[in-house]
C-alpha cells in the first residue's frame, strides 16, 4: 500500500533528538504488555518506565499524554497482528475477506479487550474517541476504504454505496457484536458479512 510500509512507526513525532527505534519499541511493547496483563488502570507512565527500563523523562518527551502512549502501543501491536493487506496479496474482495476474518478472530482474544479499554479510556478522559481515531483508526480506515473502492472500480465488488459506508457496515457490525456480545464472532461469519455488504460480482 502506498501510504506507508511501517504502520507501527506511524506515531506523532516530537521535536528534539531523534527517537531510537529500539527504545521506542521497548516502550510500546511494555505498554501493551502491561495493558494486556494488568489492565489500563495500572498502566501508567511510571509502570511503563520500569517495565521498559526507559526513563519517564524520555516517555514524556515523546508522547504528549498517557492516552496517546496507550493508543500508539495498541497501534504498534495491531500493525504486527493485523497488518493491512498489500495490493499484491490478492483481489480487493479476497483481501477484504481475509482482513475482516483476521479482525474477528483477534477480537476474541486480548486484542479485543485492549482495544475496547483504550477507546473507553479516551472517552472517559477527553469526552470523545477522537484521539483514538486520529492516531489509530483513520490510517487503517482510509487504507481499507481505498481497497474497497479499488474493487468497485475493477468491477469485482458490485455494491455501489460509498466505500466509506461499506467499510463502516463491515467493521461497525463486527465491533457492535463484540461489544454487546450479541452473537459469536467467527472468521467465517466475518467473511460472510463481507460478501453480504460488498456483493461480489458473479
Amino acid at each position: 500500500m502506498a501510504k506507508g510500509t511501517s504502520e507501527a512507526a506511524d506515531v506523532t513525532p516530537r521535536r528534539g533528538r531523534p527517537r531510537s527505534v529500539e527504545t521506542t519499541n521497548a516502550i510500546l511493547e511494555s505498554a501493551y504488555a502491561l495493558m494486556a496483563a494488568t489492565g489500563l488502570a495500572t498502566t501508567n507512565i511510571d509502570a511503563v518506565a520500569r517495565h521498559s527500563n526507559v526513563s519517564k523523562m524520555t516517555i514524556y518527551k515523546w508522547w504528549p499524554s498517557r492516552e496517546a502512549l496507550l493508543i500508539d502501543a495498541f497501534l504498534h501491536h495491531a500493525a504486527q497482528m493485523l497488518p493491512l493487506p498489500p495490493a499484491s496479496s490478492g483481489t480487493p474482495l479476497a483481501r477484504a475477506r481475509r482482513h475482516a476474518a483476521a479482525y474477528a478472530e483477534a477480537l476474541q482474544g486480548e486484542f479485543g479487550k485492549v482495544q475496547l479499554a483504550v477507546i473507553s479510556e479516551c472517552i472517559s478522559k477527553t469526552g470523545s474517541a477522537e484521539l483514538f481515531y486520529a492516531r489509530y483508526l483513520q490510517f487503517r480506515r482510509d487504507a481499507l476504504v481505498e481497497m474497497i473502492a479499488a474493487g468497485q472500480a475493477d468491477g469485482s465488488i458490485s455494491a455501489d454505496a460509498p466505500a466509506e459506508d461499506l467499510y463502516d457496515a463491515i467493521y461497525g457490525s463486527l465491533f457492535y457484536r463484540y461489544v454487546f456480545g450479541i452473537a459469536p464472532i467467527t472468521p467465517a461469519y466475518a467473511r460472510t458479512l463481507v460478501d453480504l455488504v460488498l456483493r461480489p460480482k458473479g
